[in-house]
């Protein structure tokens, strides 16, 4: 398929009887710009940190106010980018110092860029503040890079290394409910830089227990609530970098997340 740079863009011709029309199935990868109606949660300033973003109020918090994440030269690009090494999570002690938005959301469409300045370098991305996406350098088990964590391989050949500018773009349908009790999980379908490395993934759990995120600590990370939840970035005391963060939400009927 035809690409623009490091946006992955496909046009099929469908015919209507005897007209043509073009259609674009998805624009994502490094430098994909808001989709309509989307909501920038960051554009690389101190200002939209501090309005959009606060310390997750977990068991493990250990950072106060104002989040000491620091505002830096995008090493491999344009503008200015945040950088998660807090003092606070020194050692990798995740929950002591990870940010979410103050705003919460069900189901979206999200689009982060990621950087990893050192090798190993560690953080993570969470979808509702409950399920990761792992950001970990040198990781290819399901534990691992890309993958969501602990319930699908690492798609690390997707991966453009330390010292470059990745992209995830997912859209997410949140777990549905009935009379307080789950009766669909949670789903997910993602690309890793341009490539489609998940599809209508059902995710289980939440992992990591309750310094995790929402939900962590209830019946092993099982007894999901239903409860819409903030996009969660985490500080394990390494230089991992983010900029260009968006998200759309949706309101998906079906469960279904290809696109």
């Amino acid at each position: 398929m035809p690409k623009t740079g490091n946006l992955f863009r496909a046009f099929l011709p469908v015919a209507l009887g005897v007209a043509t029309f073009t259609q674009t199935i998805a624009q994502v990868g490094v430098g994909t710009k808001p989709a309509k109606g989307a909501e920038v949660l960051f554009d690389g300033s101190r200002k939209m940190l501090d309005e959009k973003w606060t310390y997750w109020q977990g068991p493990r918090l250990a950072a106060t106010l104002p989040i000491k994440w620091q505002i830096e030269k995008d090493p491999a690009g344009p503008g200015t980018v945040v950088n998660t090494n807090d003092p606070a999570a020194a050692g990798g002690k995740y929950g002591s110092a990870d940010i979410v938005t103050k705003e919460t959301f069900r189901d979206f469409r999200l689009h982060i860029e990621f950087y990893i300045s050192k090798p190993g370098g560690n953080s993570g991305v969470y979808l509702q503040n409950r399920y990761e996406i792992q950001v970990l350098d040198g990781d290819t088990t399901s534990h691992g890079l890309a993958a969501i964590i602990n319930e699908t391989p690492s798609p690390y050949y997707a991966y453009n290394g330390v010292g470059k500018w990745n992209a995830y773009d997912i859209l997410f349908r949140a777990a549905r409910f009935k009379d307080g009790k789950r009766t669909e999980p949670a789903m997910v379908t993602m690309y890793f830089n341009g490539k489609k490395v998940h599809k209508n993934h059902k995710i289980s759990q939440v992992w990591g227990g309750p310094n995790s995120g929402i939900d962590g600590g209830n019946d092993g990370g099982k007894g999901i609530t239903d409860t819409p939840g903030g996009l969660k970035l985490q500080a394990e005391g390494h230089d991992v970098l983010y900029r260009n963060i968006w998200i759309q939400k949706q309101d998906i009927k079906e469960a279904n997340t290809d696109f």
